[in-house]
């Protein structure tokens, strides 16, 4: 089955897994004391700098709740975008593993500015409230909006003058370098991200998630965390050694790059068809538009996606690594067909 479901649907890229293959030779020493978690380290420093300390997770919640509980105490509160990830898709983990208030902000593109963010950074020092900690933003957001260093900056600034952290989620940040031709130093330290959840299982790796602090008071705690967040690995060097290849031959770039070129022909092409309500820019590897309503269901039979929003047809189309032209054309078909 192909479908434009989602990255996670697509496979584990075949270098990615002869790296793993050539990892299970021999015996290494457990939890992180292995020669490949050692060499992953040290590429995670060359890219985002000596301050940078990762931590290996299982998965994307697990990247964001560890991150998360490194920056708050149970009296503070965590502001995010309503469309965030942590808000919709993480069944309540980051309030249920940090006892940390969440506070949604509505906005129109998924993407928070210190002007959205200023109206929520209120009773400081009041204890019948929660203290505003930590914005939360997502690096391509869920609406598959890229936030340039610029908007990341500001917002950095802006709430570090309030004593607040700023949490990356990066689950897709490849897709918003490689739409940006920035490096991933350029889109977190550089802009002030103080910590971030580091993603690539949605491009091309089998399991590869992980929390990098850029702080040294964040980081202090952070392996203490994981362990008791249920998220450390006790075989990690089949995590650690997925990222050698990853980084030392830029499979991240030529990966997302393909995902992202594949997302412009398909919305290309849905515009020639004559659809042209999209709801969103397409910048990284997401579309989102809407679609006849009595037709989707009709669409579904074809190929698979979610809908995003029933009440206005709204649906979510996103590419992956792996996604061909003949996977844009089989949905091309499937539309001209029912037009």
């Amino acid at each position: 089955m192909r479908s434009f479901g989602s990255d996670n649907h697509s496979g584990v890229h075949p270098e990615i897994m002869q790296a793993i293959i050539d990892a299970n030779n021999n015996h290494q020493i457990a939890y992180g004391d292995d020669d490949y978690t050692f060499q992953m380290k040290t590429l995670i420093k060359k890219h985002f700098g000596p301050q940078a300390e990762p931590y290996l997770v299982f998965n994307g919640t697990g990247a964001n709740v560890v991150s998360l509980r490194a920056c708050v105490q149970p009296f503070n509160s965590i502001l995010c975008a309503e469309t965030a990830h942590i808000a919709v898709d993480e069944c309540g983990s980051p309030e249920f593993m940090t006892h940390a208030a969440l506070r949604t902000i509505p906005t129109p593109d998924g993407k928070l500015t210190p002007e959205l963010i200023a109206p929520h950074l209120i009773n400081f020092g009041f204890e019948h409230h929660s203290q505003p900690k930590v914005v939360y933003i997502s690096e391509c957001t869920e609406l598959g909006t890229v936030y340039t260093p610029e908007e990341i900056k500001a917002i950095a600034d802006f709430i570090h003058g309030y004593g607040m952290y700023l949490h990356l989620d990066g689950a897709r940040i490849a897709n918003a370098a490689v739409a940006l031709q920035k490096s991933f130093k350029e889109l977190t330290v550089d802009c002030g991200v103080d910590i971030m959840s580091f993603g690539a299982t949605k491009n091309g790796l089998m399991l590869g998630e992980m929390v990098i602090a850029f702080r040294p008071e964040l980081a202090e705690n952070l392996k203490y965390l994981r362990k008791q967040s249920a998220q450390l690995y006790s075989k990690m060097r089949y995590s650690a050694c997925q990222f050698l290849p990853y980084l030392q031959k830029e499979l991240w770039r030529g990966n997302a790059t393909n995902a992202n070129q594949m997302a412009q022909q398909l919305r290309s092409r849905i515009e020639e068809l004559g659809y042209h309500d999209f709801t969103q820019k397409t910048e990284a590897n997401i579309l989102l538009f809407k679609f006849p309503k009595e037709k989707i269901e009709l669409l579904l039979q074809k190929t698979f996606f979610y809908v995003w929003n029933e009440d206005t047809g709204e649906i979510r189309l996103v590419t992956s690594w792996d996604t061909t032209e003949e996977d844009v054309d089989h949905f091309i078909q499937s539309l001209r067909q029912l037009s």
